[in-house]
């Protein structure tokens, strides 16, 4: 059976729309009715009723679906043992969203490989909606996400919890005289909160669904914006970047995301290291929060509180 026919069933199941998986797997909506009639034709029974509203699994899909997760799984597993390299017993893949790499994704690769070196660690970088393809998929068997999507097979942990702080490429930069103020989407929760403690932010001509890649706009350009303060740090060290010292700042949690069907020795293991990994950055982030307080004119009563659940 083609993997690609699994791959699209799983996608379609998820998101209940052809229309979404065709913009998740890149390709025409045509190839995504094609690969379904396809799999549909194999099985000689209807997968999907589709409507208007999207499609919906028929029974035969809802039994097909556990079957569907397994086959991609194991496809995973074979692709992945086999790409062992010579000298490494174990393989361990890990995902995450760009800005959660520096802090937090390679040192737990450091920690991993230095606690167990036979093993092999791959990594994938994305956003959230890809890194939970691969999870789903078994692409990878963890990953640390801002906005981790519910699932089935999927187990989701807290991280570290990070903030967004206002930074801006020139310095001396308040509320009242900011300029060029760029828009970066970091969820519904943050846009919701952002419209009650600054709501002439809101309109801004520039938006960008980017991440933490916003920074590197941000660094080279005359332009503000909110921004995770790990990620921050070397530039705001580096004098490229400067925090705007009377704006809020918001809360931001991280997560991390497990197959439920990790290998238990192995996950123990991950568990471990990362747990390792988040005591040393949130040292580091309580370093840089003492800083920002002691800034001369910064307001700590700004704060705006913002949950991601």
């Amino acid at each position: 059976m083609d993997i690609t026919l699994i791959k699209t069933f799983v996608e379609v199941a998820n998101t209940g729309s052809f229309v979404a998986a065709r913009d998740r797997l890149f390709v025409t909506q045509s190839a995504i009715s094609l690969r379904i009639q396809r799999l549909e034709d194999s099985l000689g029974h209807q997968l999907f009723t589709r409507s208007k509203a999207g499609a919906v699994l028929t029974p035969e899909g809802v039994q097909f679906e556990p079957y569907a997760l397994s086959l991609l799984k194991i496809w995973e597993e074979a692709r992945q043992q086999i790409a062992i390299p010579e000298g490494y017993s174990r393989a361990f893949s890990i995902g995450a969203q760009y800005s959660l790499w520096p802090g937090l994704g390679f040192r737990w690769i450091d920690a991993l490989q230095l606690e167990m070196p036979e093993l092999s660690v791959h990594a994938e970088v994305g956003m959230t909606d890809r890194i939970t393809r691969f999870l789903v998929e078994g692409v990878v068997q963890a990953a640390l996400l801002y906005t981790p999507q519910l699932r089935p097979g999927l187990i989701v942990e807290p991280a570290i919890d990070d903030e967004l702080i206002l930074v801006t490429s020139y310095p001396d930069a308040t509320l009242e005289t900011l300029t060029d103020f760029v828009s970066v989407d970091w969820g519904p929760e943050f846009i919701h909160a952002l419209a009650i403690a600054l709501p002439h932010l809101t309109d801004s001509g520039r938006s960008m669904a980017l991440g933490a890649l916003a920074m590197e706009y941000v660094v080279n350009r005359r332009a503000a914006a909110f921004l995770p303060a790990r990620s921050v740090r070397r530039y705001l060290d580096g004098k490229k970047l400067h925090v705007v010292a009377d704006a809020p700042r918001f809360p931001y949690p991280s997560w991390v995301v497990w197959r439920d069907d990790l290998d238990e020795d192995l996950a123990r293991i991950a568990r471990t290291t990362l747990e390792l990994v988040v005591q040393a950055a949130e040292k580091d982030q309580e370093s840089l929060v003492d800083e920002l307080e002691t800034m001369e004119d910064y307001e700590p009563g700004t704060q705006t509180t913002m949950t991601s659940e």
